[in-house]
């Protein structure tokens, strides 16, 4: 038997979907939303409240290299929280924070808009960790709810204009691009 062609999908995952290739509760998983004839692994994670873009692989080499710490990949994110952030509390946020038992690394944020009648604020928040919902425990340190976490950006990979729950095969130069920033870090 041949071996398998390597693939790598982009989804936009949607929230209520298990990043896993099998559930044990019966979930609907990432894996469920593509249609592939190989195995397919979601490269990396997205909690089961959040959405956005998601990498899936049948290529164990690079998954290792786009999710191993060491590589410190960016992951960005369109944050809503609930709350009007301040100068104050993004400069404090950028500079890590204690979260469980670690402090988290530095983090780019930029505010995109406030809205004082919905008492909201929508931010861009790039991180490198993406330790287990680092994201909205950072935030529950200056008393804010994270209600939207969705990924946009993963490494130099955008997610583009992909619909909740789409899916594309990513092009030859696209995962060149890719394996290209993980070995040189052409960040």
């Amino acid at each position: 038997m041949g071996r398998e062609e390597k693939v790598v999908y982009i989804l936009n995952k949607p929230k209520n979907v298990i990043s896993s290739a099998e559930d044990d509760r019966g979930r609907k998983t990432v894996v469920d939303l593509i249609d592939c004839p190989y195995r397919l692994y979601p490269m990396g994670r997205l909690d089961f409240d959040s959405s956005g873009l998601l990498l899936l692989s049948n290529d164990g080499e690079l998954m290792q290299k786009l999710i191993h710490p060491r590589f410190e990949v960016e992951k960005t994110y369109e944050v809503t929280i609930d709350s009007l952030i301040s100068n104050e509390e993004i400069a404090k946020l950028e500079r890590g924070v204690q979260i469980d038992d670690y402090i988290s690394a530095p983090a780019r944020i930029r505010l995109i808009r406030k809205n004082e009648n919905q008492y909201t604020s929508f931010l861009e928040v790039t991180i490198h960790e993406g330790k287990n919902r680092e994201i909205r425990k950072m935030f529950e340190t200056i008393g804010s709810h994270v209600t939207r976490l969705h990924r946009i950006k993963e490494a130099n990979i955008e997610l583009g204009k992909l619909k909740s729950g789409e899916y594309r095969l990513m092009k030859p130069y696209e995962v060149k691009k890719l394996k290209e920033y993980l070995d040189h870090g052409d960040r």
